[in-house]
């Protein structure tokens, strides 16, 4: 007897042109940053959520907490980085070096000069953390296909450059490192005192 089952035909092999291959490096970067953010963005629902204690009394079904907690379980308050503490601050920042290390520097990362430094430590330092962040949260909004065909060109104007020019500045978050590999040296600038803050005032 012979077999009358239906055979499956086998798909010809996909193939994608060189000049496709950048636009789907690019996408698929992109896409890898929106799932961390919104892992990050489920890390911090899922603390967030705290169990009724056991006599908890309930009232019309939710306990005191949940119903005085209902705005605080609709989202977080912040996904700027330097809302997020713990876990949550890890896992963002594991996101971020890999957007700086990956993306960012290999375009951006000019060269190193005493009038535009950079520090290879750059997460110890929070105003370039700070500011990274900030920028690579433009980055997603403003490359995504609702930001219209001038995302991109917007996310260069009003994010980079302003970001780039302070953070390189010579009197900038990376002023105290030295980055040469012969003169090895990184140093977080301290902040101002708050007595000082308050005699400025």
């Amino acid at each position: 007897m012979s077999d009358t089952s239906p055979t499956t035909p086998v798909p010809e092999p996909f193939r994608v042109s060189d000049g496709d291959l950048d636009d789907l490096a690019s996408t698929l970067a992109k896409t890898m940053a929106e799932v961390r953010q919104h892992g990050v963005i489920l890390d911090r629902l899922g603390s967030e959520a705290d169990p009724a204690p056991a006599g908890v009394q309930q009232v019309n079904g939710a306990t005191a907490a949940e119903a005085t907690g209902l705005e605080q379980a609709e989202g977080p308050a912040s996904v700027f980085i330097l809302a997020l503490g713990g876990e949550a601050y890890a896992v963002e920042l594991a996101a971020l070096s890999d957007w700086v290390n990956y993306l960012f520097l290999p375009v951006y990362g000019r060269e190193i000069s005493t009038s535009r430094p950079w520090c290879a430590q750059w997460h110890e330092h929070p105003e370039a953390v700070a500011r990274l962040h900030g920028l690579w949260l433009a980055w997603q909004q403003c490359t995504d296909i609702e930001a219209g065909l001038a995302g991109p060109s917007t996310w260069h104007r009003d994010h980079l450059d302003q970001t780039l020019a302070h953070l390189r500045a010579p009197d900038g978050p990376f002023a105290a490192c030295t980055t040469s590999a012969n003169r090895p040296n990184h140093r977080v600038l301290a902040a101002p005192a708050s007595g000082d803050l308050e005699l400025s005032a």
